[in-house]
């Protein structure tokens, strides 16, 4: 039998993961109840046990018109992007800190919640439609914004028959966009748009519990990165710093130099020419930068917080966002993620997102960009700009004496390296 949700993990879920959970369990008037009752009436069910308030209702199906319409799912009223309305409070809405105690209880495929939603759970809600599992999909996952997602059955395009998969699913397998899963589903409710996945059973032609029971990211081999990103780019600084300061997959690089030295600028020419390279999971996070450079990224930003926010907000959008690329690398894909800035989140903050990037040994890779007004130390990779030299207009602006490369020989030959260090010897003065 598939491990269940514990309390500890109940309590840090948003209250629209608990509706659906309740909702799946088949627990009566969830609506109604306070967050801590509801929690309680899910302990109770996930135990197999009746809870208490809920043994003296009659039966949901003699009383079809207590209970409201479930809309855990997407409402009948989306937006535009077929995001799903949310169902949380306004304090909901904040980024969320990733919930540690998933890592822990990887292995979750799938919960006796999401098992116990039974053909008489459909009649209930949906009057007429096909019974939970009779239908069998098989996708494409694309995430949204929310944590929530899509099976896209054509992907890239959306189709009127594509599957939500709620954010409960999607953490709990840790799903990532791009994974192909299948699992069976149950036929739109009455207030919803589109078809639900009841479960995973796949990912990737692999069974869910199989690739959820991997090991741990953080006990995957790590190796000295060795394959350079080729950027070919002509833009100067681009070209600069892949010759002179180059990185591959895996790098830890910082983008370091005084206010105004152009740390934002590099960081999105480079967002650009990484753009271009194919086989990339790029998402790029700008937390603490100036309102006028929300809208400028030449990618679309996974989040875009300003300096106004607070220091634990910004933290958690880069958590995310390092959270994802990790799911892409232990799956063995290539992820990029890039952070215009690290210099507004805790110190240790910083120095965990830096850590994450890697190169796994026979596997994917992490490689994390950021910028930031000094090296936050463990980068392979050190990008040094000169404000002097911006300010007079030259660029490139690398700093030599300043920016350095762990192992470069590693990256681009023995020849390359000296080629490296001779021109250092040369442009720098003595």
């Amino acid at each position: 039998m598939s491990a269940v949700l514990d309390r500890s993990e109940l309590e840090q879920s948003p209250l629209a993961d608990l509706h659906l959970l309740a909702n799946e369990l088949g627990v009566d008037g969830f609506r109604r109840l306070r967050k801590e009752e509801l929690i309680d009436a899910i302990v109770a069910r996930q135990a197999g046990e009746e809870p208490a308030d809920e043994a003296a209702e009659e039966p949901a199906a003699e009383e079809p018109a207590a209970e409201e319409p479930a809309a855990e799912e997407p409402a009948a009223e989306e937006p535009a992007a077929e995001e799903p309305a949310a169902e949380e409070p306004a304090a909901d809405d904040e980024p969320k800190k990733p919930r540690r105690g998933r890592r822990g209880g990887r292995g979750r495929g799938r919960s006796r919640g999401e098992e116990g939603a039974t053909d008489e759970d459909a009649g209930d809600d949906a009057p007429g439609a096909e019974p939970a599992g009779d239908r069998v999909v098989e996708g494409v996952v694309e995430l949204l914004a929310n944590g929530s997602g899509f099976v896209r059955l054509a992907p890239p395009e959306p189709t009127d028959d594509d599957v939500y998969v709620s954010a409960a699913q999607v953490k709990r397998c840790e799903l990532v966009s791009g994974d192909r899963i299948a699992g069976p589903v149950r036929a739109a409710r009455r207030s919803e748009r589109f078809p639900s996945l009841i479960r995973v059973d796949t990912i990737n032609d692999r069974p869910a519990d199989e690739v959820a029971e991997g090991t741990r990211f953080e006990d995957l081999p790590a190796v000295f990165p060795s394959e350079r990103f080729e950027l070919g780019s002509e833009d100067p600084t681009v070209k600069a710093i892949e010759w002179l300061a180059p990185f591959g997959k895996g790098s830890r690089v910082v983008i370091t130099g005084a206010a105004r030295a152009g740390k934002s600028e590099a960081l999105r020419r480079l967002a650009t020419a990484l753009a271009a390279l194919e086989g990339l999971e790029l998402s790029l996070v700008l937390a603490g930068v100036r309102p006028e450079e929300t809208g400028e990224a030449p990618v679309e930003p996974v989040a875009a917080l300003s300096f106004a926010a607070s220091h634990d907000a910004q933290a958690q959008v880069v958590e995310q966002a390092i959270e994802q690329g990790r799911r892409v690398a232990a799956r063995g894909g290539d992820a990029v993620v890039l952070i215009d800035t690290l210099d507004h989140l805790p110190a240790q903050a910083a120095r965990r997102a830096l850590a994450a990037a890697r190169n796994i040994k026979d596997g994917g890779s992490l490689t994390v960009v950021a910028t930031a007004a000094e090296p936050v130390g463990g980068e392979t990779t050190v990008v040094a700009l000169d404000a002097g030299l911006v300010a007079l207009g030259r660029f490139p602006a690398l700093d030599l004496a300043g920016s350095g490369v762990l192992r470069p020989e590693l990256l681009v030959g023995d020849a390359g390296a000296e080629a490296i260090a001779k021109t250092r010897q040369e442009q720098l003065p003595g």
